[in-house]
């Protein structure tokens, strides 16, 4: 079976909006990423397991709100009190985090093929987010993450970089099109490179 990206039929690659006369590097880049297992671990009400002995990839599960804990190959994102995503280039990691969690203490749900995954790249990054979004991006640092919505479709935003920007964008598989074309919409402004 050929798995087909959520964005498959709608990113085509090129220059859109007002780019006539910039610089093409200082421009924001849009693309798709692919690939990543997204695994969502919550820990249930009655569970008395403490989260400092819990680890995935040598990370610890953040605690503090809107925390990311990253390494090279892996994310994991505190999205709420007892909740959290691993974001992973590592595939394999869905095992080991099945046979690490006990069912007992955790649900753990592999996600990866119902999210569409959108990164925005370049200095315009936030003030594309803005257009659409209420958070205040101004606090939003690198490392940090929060669960909102842009324009009505419920997104998870992850700063993976502040210098420069780069910002991924979690949705439902199914508002990927919707996402992708109202983050393009924003962006005509300033102008984008579809990547």
């Amino acid at each position: 079976m050929t798995l087909v990206s959520p964005l498959e039929n709608v990113l085509k690659k090129g220059l859109y909006g007002d780019y006539e006369e910039k610089d093409e590097d200082k421009l924001t880049r849009v693309k798709e990423i692919k690939n990543l297992l997204i695994v969502q671990i919550a820990q249930y009400k009655n569970s008395s397991l403490q989260i400092k002995e819990a680890a995935i990839d040598n990370l610890s599960l953040p605690i503090e709100a809107l925390k990311v804990n990253p390494n090279n190959d892996s994310r994991i994102l505190w999205c709420g009190p007892k909740n959290w995503l691993l974001i992973s280039k590592k595939k394999d990691l869905l095992q080991i985090v099945q046979k690490s969690f006990n069912e007992n203490d955790f649900a753990v749900t592999d996600l990866s093929h119902s999210r569409a995954i959108i990164q925005l790249e370049g200095k315009n990054a936030k003030e594309i987010l803005k257009k659409g979004c209420p958070y205040n991006f101004n606090e939003l640092k690198k490392n940090n993450c929060v669960n909102s919505v842009f324009n009505g479709i419920t997104i998870t935003i992850d700063m993976i970089n502040d210098n420069p920007n780069k910002i991924r964008l979690f949705a439902l598989r199914s508002f990927g099109e919707s996402l992708y074309h109202s983050i393009t919409d924003a962006c005509l402004e300033d102008g984008y490179k579809a990547i």
